[in-house]
Formats: C-alpha cells, sequence, structure tokens
C-alpha cells in the first residue's frame, strides 16, 4: 500500500507511529471527556520499543517481566535469563501492525539467549519496524519521492545469579530510526533518529511456593528499560525522549498433577517521561500546573512519578482552579495494567488468555487477548490474537506469530541442524 504525505505535515506522519499508544480516545464524546477527565496522553520518539515482539506474552495482555524464562527474556526482563532451564534459546516472531489503518506495516524481532555456565547468561536481540511504503509531495502535490521508512534496535545482555532464587540483569540498545530518508523538511535537511540506552533488571523466582496443596513457583519481575538519549530527527528540531519504562510484575505457576499446570501472571507499567504541564490560556506560556517538560533524561525520569497537572478548570475572568486531588488520580491513570492465564499440558500444548488496560485520558488502549502454543522437540510454535474492546481501535485483530527453539544442551542444536 502507498501513503501520502505533505513534507509540511510531517509530524502528523510522526503521530502515526504513536497510534498504538492511544487513538481510541477520540471516539468517545467531548463533552463526556471533559466532564471526566482532561486528556493528557504521552507520547515519545520511537514507539515500537514498547510494542510486545512475541506471541507468548501478545497473549497475556503484553505481560512477561515475572513469566519463566524463554527466548524473549531479553526485551522483557534480561535478569531472567540466568535462570533458563536450556543452554540455548531462540526466538523469531512476525507481527502486522496497525492492519486498521494500513496494510504494509510489521515488527519483526529475532532474538537469542545463551548461557555461559550455571549462574550466567547473556542474550542478543534485533528488532526492526517497517512503515510500509511512503510518498513524499510537495505544497502543491508534486511527488518527490517514495521511501520506506523503517526502525530498529540492537540489544545485548547479560545476567548474573545471585543467589539461588535471586538474579540481576542489564542490557544495551542502540536505536536507528529513519522516518524520511534526508528528505528536506521546511528548508531543513532531515536525518535519522539515533540514540543509546539501557535497561536494567531484576528477577526473584521461590520454585517452592506451594501454596493450596499443590507444587508451585512464584516469580516476581523489575524492568527499567530505554533509559537513554533523547532524539532528533533535524539539527534544529527539539529533541523528543524515548520510551523509558518501569515495569514491575509477578506470576503463579501451580502444577495441577503431573501433566497439567497453569500460571497466572501481571504486570504494571509506567512511562517515565514527563507529562506535559498545562499552561495559562491568555498567554499560552506560563505553566498554571505541572512541570516544564523540556528536561533533561534524568531529570524527565525523576519528575515523571509526580508530575501530572491535574484537572485545570478555567474561569471565564482567566482565573482558575486545580481540582482537588485529581494530580494524584492522574499519576495513577499513567499506570496501565496487563495480565493473564496460562494452561499447560505436559510441555506439549499451551492455551492462553488475557486483558490489556490503559485509561481513556492516557491512550485508551483497552484489550482482549488469546492464542496458543505448541511444542514438537524442540521447537514451539506460538500465536496470539487481539480483540479491540474499543470501537475503531488501530490495535483490532493484531496477529502474532512466533517459533522458538529451546536446546537443553549444544548438542541439541547440532542435531536439529543436521
Amino acid at each position: 500500500m502507498t501513503h501520502q504525505f505533505h513534507l509540511l505535515h510531517l509530524t502528523a506522519f510522526t503521530v502515526v507511529l504513536n497510534l498504538w499508544i492511544g487513538t481510541a480516545s477520540a471516539q468517545l464524546d467531548p463533552g463526556e471527556v471533559a466532564s471526566l477527565v482532561q486528556l493528557n496522553t504521552i507520547t515519545t520518539a520511537v514507539p515500537f520499543l514498547m510494542i510486545a515482539p512475541d506471541s507468548r506474552s501478545g497473549a497475556l495482555g503484553d505481560a512477561g517481566v515475572a513469566l519463566s524464562p524463554d527466548g524473549n527474556s531479553l526485551h522483557w526482563n534480561p535478569a531472567k535469563m540466568a535462570f533458563s532451564e536450556n543452554e540455548l534459546e531462540m526466538s523469531l516472531s512476525y507481527a502486522p501492525w496497525l492492519r486498521a489503518l494500513v496494510d504494509d506495516m510489521n515488527l519483526a524481532y529475532l532474538t537469542m539467549n545463551r548461557k555461559i555456565n550455571k549462574r550466567q547468561a547473556y542474550g542478543l536481540g534485533l528488532r526492526y519496524f517497517s512503515l510500509g511504503n511512503i510518498t513524499f509531495t510537495d505544497q502543491v502535490g508534486t511527488t518527490i519521492r517514495d521511501f520506506q521508512p523503517a526502525e530498529l534496535s540492537l540489544d545485548a545482555g547479560f545476567s548474573q545469579k545471585f543467589t539461588d532464587k535471586f538474579s540481576g540483569g542489564f542490557a544495551g540498545r542502540f536505536v536507528h530510526s529513519n522516518l524520511t530518508g534526508g528528505t528536506s523538511v521546511l528548508g531543513a535537511e532531515s536525518k535519522p533518529g539515533i540514540a543509546v540506552a539501557a535497561d536494567v533488571s531484576v528477577f526473584y523466582t521461590n520454585k517452592n511456593a506451594n501454596w493450596g496443596g499443590k507444587d508451585g513457583t512464584f516469580n516476581f519481575g523489575m524492568n527499567i528499560s530505554n533509559i537513554g538519549s533523547k532524539m532528533s530527527y533535524t539539527e534544529t528540531a527539539a529533541r523528543d525522549f524515548i520510551p523509558a519504562n518501569l515495569r514491575l510484575g509477578v506470576a503463579y505457576n501451580m502444577e495441577l498433577d503431573d501433566y497439567n499446570d497453569i500460571t497466572f501472571t501481571i504486570d504494571g507499567n509506567k512511562l517515565l517521561v514527563p507529562t506535559a504541564p498545562v499552561y495559562d490560556q491568555q498567554d499560552g506560556n506560563t505553566i498554571v500546573s505541572g512541570f516544564s517538560n523540556d528536561v533533561g533524561t534524568a531529570t524527565g525520569i525523576v519528575q515523571s512519578f509526580y508530575d501530572a497537572p491535574g484537572i485545570v478548570d478555567f474561569n471565564d475572568d482567566g482565573t482558575y482552579e486545580i481540582l482537588p486531588g485529581s494530580i494524584f488520580r492522574e499519576e495513577l491513570r499513567e499506570i496501565n495494567l496487563g495480565g493473564g492465564m496460562e494452561y499447560n499440558f505436559a510441555d506439549v500444548f499451551a492455551f492462553r488468555a488475557g486483558y490489556f488496560y490503559e485509561h481513556f485520558s492516557k491512550g485508551n488502549r483497552q484489550f482482549i487477548t488469546m492464542g496458543a502454543g505448541m511444542k514438537y522437540t524442540v521447537f514451539t510454535i506460538d500465536l496470539s490474537y487481539l480483540v479491540s474492546t474499543t470501537q475503531q481501535n488501530p490495535l483490532a485483530n493484531t496477529l502474532r506469530f512466533t517459533l522458538r527453539m529451546q536446546f537443553s544442551d549444544l548438542s541439541d542444536a547440532a542435531t536439529a541442524v543436521n
């Protein structure tokens, strides 16, 4: 599919990249929105870094920070890699994206985890996001060129067991975002956006959490991801935050009998990015609630925990009032939740279902997820499907595919290849 974009409206093209974090909020009645809460979504550069790339977590409400380790641990929680029961794990995922809007956007994710010894592991990953074919035009609609924008990240991580129950991990990330191919925008030469970032994570597991008379395993995970430099697409433009994020989660696996087990998991996420303040309606420059979001990365991370402006009610004479308690409530609304349940039969078949919730004032991503997995020898195929619970959601009917390979030792890998 070919999409036409005027260079003067390049900003609108950038907004398309953020549709996956909040278009459905516009479907609400304006009067209803105004009476309830002011819309104040948080937007960042390269939001593709926050897309759940794999089908297992994609079927569990985009939750994965505390799930048992698998080939996609590098994305969800690098600290999990040291607890992998396999010496080598690999995963390849593919997801058509925003199919309710366009038909040629997609995300691919290739990753590998490798045990160094019983206490250490490392991982490598490549994420590639294609935005399809774009046609750039000038002010009068004359075609300038066709271009295929794309974004990618290269990841490398390390995990270390500190005890038999606790591990830590970190990852480094190089991000490259080429949206214009160097096309001149309003006389300014554009360039690919480049950023470097890091993740810091911890993982706790207790395999003797025998609750309700059943053998069970309790996991806790935390991952602070995408701590890094801001990004710009021209020499003169303001630099945008990348999506630094705090993810906390728990998971509990219960063994029902020798062949059947069930896992429950839930994640909470908060973007560590400043919230836009509310400005005076008369001069447009004075902040009346909140804090300036034109700050550095470290300040922005700290500020993100207390800078929500809340609901500001302006009077006709220019005076205003901040609704009591609205600042704290808005901070809570910036936390989105995702979780689900996974049923596993004999490590051969798995069935999954989940739900993801984000408040409408912060993006309104609300959807049900479901999926299944089947394992044969060292290969596992996972599928997931997203069903939107809001009208005209561009995420509707999202389908993900993942092929995972697990090798208990390298001789298994050699046998599979041969």
